[in-house]
């Protein structure tokens, strides 16, 4: 049995090996060095990611990595920071219409929906375009299925439970939030919130030093 098992396995084996290979490869260009840096990351940069996303054009437009189920709109419009990837878990759904800025080194859970803007009540061909934008704290953990509607703000180490529906502001932060509409459910001490940097910190596919610069080209916020 064992045997038979090893012989199913072997070419899933090889597959990995091959793809470890040319990560490997690549990342001896400085262009593609993210598969190196991020390995061992929470959310590494892996092959079949950027594959997916840059050669067949799955969610090409955002400058992070993204699971092939997860969806971006006005990517151009979305502001993350360092070890923030957002829709990187399968499900989720990134509204960025007026704009989302979330902090460093946030999580964010399968079908997390984050919504900047929303329709017109009279004609829901049309999207309001006076919303002011999401911003989501550092250090903050989205909870699975929760859902940030347009406008709100999150303070840093602010935790959202899972299935929770954000309808406004918690701007102090340091709580945990969760029902609907979310609620501070404890608030957390403040002296016992760890903040980190990684080693080697990225922001999307680019070293977080090169940033601001493809920021200033590149992003409409």
């Amino acid at each position: 049995m064992n045997k038979m098992l090893s012989i199913i396995y072997e070419p899933y084996r090889l597959l990995r090996k091959i793809r470890l290979f040319i990560e490997w490869v690549l990342s001896l260009f400085p262009i593609f060095r993210f598969f190196k840096a991020t390995k061992n990351d929470e959310y590494p940069i892996t092959l079949s990611i950027w594959f997916k996303q840059k050669v067949l054009g799955n969610n090409s437009g955002a400058y992070w990595p993204m699971h092939s189920s997860s969806l971006v709109s006005f990517a151009n419009k979305i502001v993350i920071g360092k070890g923030v990837v957002p829709g990187y878990n399968p499900g989720c759904y990134l509204h960025g219409v007026n704009g989302i800025f979330i902090g460093d080194y946030t999580f964010i859970a399968p079908n997390v929906g984050i919504m900047s803007g929303n329709h017109d009540l009279y004609d829901l061909r049309n999207q309001t375009t006076t919303t002011t934008p999401v911003k989501i704290g550092k250090y903050c953990w989205l909870g699975m299925n929760a859902v940030i509607l347009p406008g709100v703000v999150l303070g840093d180490f602010t935790i959202v439970g899972a299935g929770a529906i954000v309808t406004h502001s918690f701007e102090e932060g340091y709580c945990v939030i969760g029902g609907n509409p979310a609620r501070v459910l404890r608030k957390l001490e403040k002296e016992n919130c760890v903040r980190y940097e990684m080693g080697y910190s990225y922001i999307g596919y680019f070293p977080a030093e090169k940033f601001e610069h493809f920021r200033k080209l590149k992003l409409n916020i």
